[in-house]
């Protein structure tokens, strides 16, 4: 195909576009199913104790109820099936506030919730651990070795001999979720088996979960998610709603409606920790970095343990030769915390980069200066050179994008009127890598035109996968765009990687194109003819007349790909405004600068990143979870207290994307945008705000009173 007829590459529109805005695209409660009931969950309203009775006598005799379902009469489910948070009704102890505690099963949503309403619990409560800030003291080290404290050199040690050190704290909140879609399922059984319309990122893992939790065979679980409404790693692991429906329908032999409240996603779905990080910086006057020390303490559950990996930013970032990366964890009376968008490099990111521009202040440098000055011609953490990393491009040209030349160096000396201008920069990365995934390709002849249908158990987050690997078939088959149509979001179809740690693109784009290229050679063969110019598989199934053609391929990353550190790497520049007066903060202009690899399609590119900045913005200047100790429960509980950024809070956002041709991580050159959007988000307003202000944030989010 000639190149100016190639699809990779170009700024299609989404494929699946039209119905979405026609609202044709089937989520996961949009499927009709005869005879459907619906489920409402309840839960406990004491952090920790045991439930010593649930009558639910009024709620049986309620209009419309079918059933109740509690510890007492739900059935035997295996715990250790791959369901998150637990609260899968097995036990009458309670762990958490709002702990799952039972399901009302009526005719109607309304009646549902109604009839919860009506059942009374009285509890042996016990003293629980809700204090975040009382047990942080007492934390210890994390029992998965994953996190054990990684030594290079003498971090501490050295610090005590640089000329110039920082030395500071750095917090994060509880951040929840808030996809547009809430946690929901439909489930129908057939017999045996049973199908769960639910949104998934991992197809295949929600259906091995739910199937060792309900303790049945994998085939006899069909997950179907060919559209998700957000999830940004809450739907990554299942969570006990999802098994909780097909319980539901289990009992009343009928299909089951279950839907999540805004309300329910705070202590239903996970949630990212907070984090509290210390970052010990210790540089020579020239401002190179001689030592590193990032210690994290967090938050767990009380029953099991998820840490973010604060520390990975630090690992690989710069070039210092003492460094020390360590955890300590507080087990606490919460839901388990899990994945959130950048797990732990964007709160990490936030804790580095804000102490690598109190770095620069003190030694009167300019924060890039000091970045490039700094920059690893290998990874640090092991040796491995990089595959391709792209930090000194994207500082050099985003400062000439951005206009960084007219930052004044001085704090608080740029002001119009009563808003004080400032500007920040900060670098993040996330780790790009190739999953295993399988697909088939099917061709059909229809006259002149040949069809292809691609079949992949992906998910589409949103993010655009529809669209980019009808592109990549495109190209890959020599076959126009709207003929192609792409099956995804069932378990019935080939498996496949998940759409979570930016490894979606590109497993699923490698796991086609490799499926194109086997079947434009297994036509070859079947044509038994020779060719000076390698024909296309369109090509092939005219000029051959094969009116249907398959063939799958089980698609693996490079071997070589592991002798080498991969990642994609970014730089943030943000423009505040801060009225002197109020401390209100305006995030006015924002670029980020991204090496990713090949770009599959600039348009769904650029929308991830700037949906990466946004969420950054919500995490440096509004959003946070509070806990109100005495209880356990959360203060926030929906979007009235809980502030994501609207429109009216964003300012101008810019994406820039560096060429990068990168073929070791994968045959594609793809690598991952959807984690590394948001790293570096935070710090490089956070850095802005300071050189806004003079006024340190190190605490988030940034709200007036820390400014006044």
């Amino acid at each position: 195909m000639e190149e100016k007829n190639k699809s990779i590459g170009k700024a299609v529109n989404r494929i699946d576009g039209i119905l979405k805005i026609t609202g044709k695209a089937t989520y996961a409660t949009d499927y009709p199913a005869k005879n459907m009931a619906f489920a409402v969950i309840f839960k406990s309203t004491i952090a920790a104790g045991t439930i010593t009775n649930i009558d639910t006598t009024l709620a049986e005799k309620a209009k419309g109820v079918l059933t109740v379902i509690t510890h007492k009469n739900a059935p035997k489910l295996n715990e250790k099936g791959g369901i998150r948070g637990g609260a899968l009704l097995q036990s009458p102890e309670i762990l958490f506030y709002g702990q799952n505690i039972g399901v009302v099963v009526a005719e109607t949503f309304e009646q549902a919730t109604h009839a919860a309403h009506l059942i009374k619990v009285d509890y042996q409560k016990k003293e629980g651990k809700t204090d975040f800030e009382k047990l942080a003291p007492s934390a210890a080290t994390p029992k998965g070795k994953e996190l054990a404290d990684l030594v290079r050199g003498d971090a501490k040690g050295t610090l005590n001999t640089a000329a110039i050190k920082v030395e500071e704290i750095y917090e994060t909140p509880i951040e929840h979720h808030h996809p547009m879609e809430p946690h929901s399922t439909i489930a129908v059984w057939e017999d045996d088996k049973v199908i769960l319309y639910n949104g998934s990122q991992i197809i295949n893992g929600a259906q091995t979960a739910a199937a060792e939790t309900l303790n049945l065979k994998p085939e006899q679980v069909r997950i179907v998610s060919p559209f998700i409404g957000g999830g940004f790693g809450s739907k990554g692991g299942q969570w006990a709603n999802l098994i909780l429906t097909a319980v539901a329908a289990k009992a009343i032999s009928r299909p089951v409606k279950l839907a999540l409240t805004r309300q329910q996603m705070f202590n239903s779905v996970g949630l990212r920790q907070q984090n509290i990080q210390k970052i010990s910086l210790g540089a020579t006057k020239e401002g190179k970095l001689i030592s590193l020390a990032h210690e994290t303490t967090t938050q767990t559950a009380i029953d099991n343990e998820f840490l973010e990996p604060c520390g990975d930013c630090s690992k690989i970032m710069y070039e210092v030769p003492n460094s020390l990366i360590s955890y300590k964890v507080a087990p606490m009376n919460i839901i388990l915390p899990t994945y959130t968008r950048g797990p732990g490099k964007s709160t990490g990111s936030f804790a580095l980069e804000s102490a690598m521009d109190e770095l620069a202040h003190k030694l009167k440098m300019d924060p890039i200066e000091l970045r490039l000055k700094n920059e690893p011609q290998k990874d640090p953490s092991n040796g491995k050179p990089w595959s391709s990393r792209k930090t000194v491009e994207c500082l050099k040209e985003g400062a000439k994008a951005f206009g960084w030349e007219k930052r004044k160096p001085t704090p608080g000396t740029n002001k119009i009127g009563d808003d004080l201008i400032g500007y920040g920069v900060a670098c993040g990365t996330y780790p790009a890598r190739q999953r295993d995934s399988s697909a088939i390709v099917k061709l059909t002849k229809s006259g002149a035109n040949v069809l292809a249908t691609v079949e992949i158990a992906a998910s589409d987050l949103g993010t655009g996968t529809n669209t980019i690997l009808a592109q990549t078939a495109a190209d890959g088959l020599g076959i126009s765009l709207e003929y192609i149509t792409v099956k995804l979001g069932d378990s019935n179809l080939p498996p496949a990687a998940g759409s979570v740690g930016s490894v979606g693109a590109a497993s699923f784009a490698n796991a086609v194109n490799d499926a194109c290229t086997k079947i434009t050679d297994e036509l070859l063969v079947k044509s038994g003819k020779q060719f000076f110019v390698r024909p296309t598989a369109y090509q092939l199934m005219v000029s051959e007349n094969i009116s249907e053609f398959q063939t799958r391929v089980d698609a693996k990353a490079p071997k070589e790909a592991d002798q080498y550190s991969a990642h994609s790497f970014n730089a943030n520049f943000a423009e505040v405004r801060v009225n002197a007066l109020t401390g209100m903060v305006k995030v006015t202009r924002f670029l980020a600068v991204t090496g990713a690899g090949k770009i599959l399609n600039p348009k769904t590119a650029r929308s991830q990143i700037i949906g990466g900045n946004i969420w950054g913005i919500g995490m440096a200047l509004s959003e946070e979870s509070v806990i109100d100790p005495r209880w356990g429960n959360f203060a926030t509980r929906s979007f009235g207290d809980y502030h994501v950024p609207s429109n009216l809070d964003v300012g101008k956002l810019d994406a820039m994307f560096i060429n990068e041709d990168d073929k070791i991580p994968n045959k594609m050159g793809v690598k991952g945008i959807g984690e590394v959007g948001i790293v570096g988000v935070a710090a490089a307003i956070a850095n802005a705000i300071f050189n806004a202000t003079g006024k340190r944030i190190r605490k988030l989010p940034t709200t007036p009173d820390k400014l006044i």
